[in-house]
């Protein structure tokens, strides 16, 4: 992927968001959650389009599944001992 379609619409967001900041608080909460939704369709359109990935997501499935659930309750727990140890809990 090229780098540059990445670093292009960072760079004009944070040129808006610093030209903006003086100005009323914008809330783009509903934009937010609109574009998420987008990008997770896209991700089920893009899993459904392809048979081969389709066929072999339950062998993948539970993996997923699995790597999935450690990566939250190890977040989980993490977060809770760093906000321990920083004294903010």
């Amino acid at each position: 992927m090229n780098f540059a379609l990445l670093i292009v619409p960072l760079t004009a967001g944070m040129f808006v968001g610093y030209f903006l900041r003086e100005k009323s608080k914008i809330n783009l909460g509903k934009v937010t959650l609109g574009i998420i939704l987008v990008l997770i369709f896209s991700l089920g359109f893009g899993i459904g389009s392809n048979s081969e990935l389709l066929n072999s997501l339950p062998d993948v499935g539970l993996s997923a599944v699995v790597i999935a659930s450690l990566a939250i309750v190890l977040s989980v727990i993490f977060v809770k001992a760093l906000r321990r140890t920083a004294g903010l809990e």
